[in-house]
């Protein structure tokens, strides 16, 4: 079947409890939530862009991609689903953001049609030996909430403007069949990831919205957790006055730039339809948003709002319908070669991530849910997982935290040291050691950003040959040229046909 995965930067999980919230402007979301195995639990494999991606690319956690953070490369010998389905006969495209650093900028995708919007090289590398440093040129501030309001075009705008008219043109020349090899096309959007500026149009849609303050307020950084405490310290908070007003019009720009973003999934989706393409589609973001819960923005965080991501999926042999299993997004590449009748017999033995066509029939159980986080605002790797309804994060820095989330959906109560929990607190460390060397892992992350800023300092000094993608236009191949049949070009060019 042809395969269509739309994805979005930065969504938190939490406004998707069963598709959309309620109060969400997203018909177009919602449509395709009636018709989608929506998965309630759905976590990233590392609240980070690059190191999210990579994971739900391949189906691997950062600590097997090697992916720790938004600098590290992506090696090019780890199979992708592009690679999967490419290697099945399909034709495999990729429209928007996906982070790759390295200098293969493909992956898999036998083709790109725009590039990416951030940087492929090193040089947003952290440094574990120097805890504390804010690399002030690209490091998240607290600009982005103090700056939040009306914009009618900015960066990001431009971008995503880009992506969903580029998706939208190629899936019109697929619709034209002049490949007949199925295809998967990855339309991957960059908001509503922060800075939180939105049109006026979608702004409007939310003047009386109910959801403009978070459920927990600002906590004391003197009251914060361990972690915490260090993203507010890479977030420069000390720097901002961040007043009532400014969470609000953050909240209530990111929530204009779903609807935004849901209208963009309303033309692809439309295209779809008039051109009769059936498509297996998937709708997943690569981390969430704190949205000021507990006085945290952006992601880095173990905490729902940053670690949850949505997870639908609409498809032949999975019945639409809420799943409450805990999922992860490294489970997306084995989904898709087992709806794809692909095998991945060959690399199961080292593949993390689990086929969910099984969990949504009823006939598997997923499991624990592993997270990992080896990038800014860390000094030493942190992990957490999610069994049943208990999370439990764990970092070598920092005391053991455990929550029940049935009880305690915000977090706010640590169950650690309580003695009636001793045996579930027990049950995940014993499941940490066994998955975990952090030790090791570490020392493998150190070792990657000693030599990247090696690599990084040395290709900038002299001549610099960059490594972003460069979408190639062959424009003596496009529309009418004096080597083409004009007759077979309109007739070729035209979906319907005419007689």
């Amino acid at each position: 079947m042809n395969i269509l995965i739309l994805m979005v930067d930065q969504l938190n999980g939490t406004l998707f409890p069963d598709g959309p919230a309620d109060w969400l402007h997203a018909p177009n979301l919602k449509r395709l939530a009636e018709r989608s195995a929506r998965f309630a639990n759905c976590y990233t494999a590392s609240p980070l862009c690059a190191s999210g991606r990579a994971s739900f690319m391949s189906g691997q956690l950062p600590s097997v991609t090697g992916v720790y953070d938004n600098a590290a490369e992506f090696p090019s010998d780890l199979p992708t689903y592009a690679h999967h389905l490419r290697r099945a006969g399909y034709y495999t495209c990729l429209s928007g953001k996906m982070h790759f650093v390295g200098p293969d900028q493909m992956h898999g995708f036998e083709e790109r049609l725009t590039t990416d919007i951030y940087p492929a090289d090193f040089g947003w590398t952290p440094d574990y030996r120097k805890p504390g440093e804010r690399i002030e040129w690209w490091y998240h501030n607290m600009g982005s909430v103090t700056g939040s309001g009306v914009a009618e075009i900015t960066n990001q705008m431009e971008y995503d403007d880009e992506v969903a008219f580029n998706a939208c043109a190629k899936l019109y020349d697929l619709a034209r069949k002049k490949d007949d090899r199925p295809w998967c096309v990855t339309v991957s959007f960059t908001h509503p990831h922060d800075p939180y500026v939105a049109r006026k149009k979608y702004w409007d849609l939310y003047e009386d919205c109910a959801h403009l303050s978070p459920h927990v307020p600002a906590i004391p950084y003197v009251d914060q957790d361990a972690h915490s405490k260090r993203i507010f310290d890479a977030n420069d908070w000390r720097n901002f006055d961040i007043t009532q007003s400014d969470i609000e019009n953050s909240r209530r720009a990111y929530f204009a730039n779903i609807s935004y973003l849901d209208d963009k999934v309303g033309e692809i989706l439309d295209v779809l339809d008039r051109t009769d393409q059936e498509a297996a589609i998937l709708f997943v973001s690569d981390h969430g948003d704190m949205l000021g819960e507990r006085g945290l923005w952006f992601k880095m965080s173990m905490f729902e709002g940053s670690a949850r991501v949505p997870l639908m999926i609409s498809a032949p042999g999975i019945p639409a319908g809420r799943i409450d299993t805990p999922a992860s997004a490294i489970d997306v590449c084995p989904t898709l070669a087992d709806l794809a009748g692909v095998s991945m017999d060959e690399i199961a033995p080292w593949t993390e991530g689990q086929s969910l066509v099984p969990v949504a029939n009823g006939t598997a159980q997923r499991g624990p849910v592993a997270i990992e986080y080896a990038a800014e605002a860390s000094y030493a790797p942190i992990v957490a997982l999610r069994d049943g309804a208990y999370k439990y994060i764990r970092c070598n820095l920092d005391p053991d935290l455990l929550f029940d989330l049935s009880a305690d959906p915000y977090e706010q109560i640590n169950l650690a040291n309580d003695p009636a929990h001793a045996e579930v607190l027990a049950k995940m460390q014993a499941d940490a050691d066994a998955r975990w060397d952090l030790d090791r892992f570490d020392a493998e992350v150190r070792q990657s950003q000693a030599r990247r800023w090696v690599v990084y300092e040395a290709l900038r000094n002299g001549s610099y040959y960059p490594w972003d993608y460069q979408p190639l236009q062959k424009a003596s191949e496009r529309f009418m040229r004096n080597h083409m049949d004009l007759n077979e070009v309109e007739d070729s060019q035209r979906y319907p046909r005419g007689d």
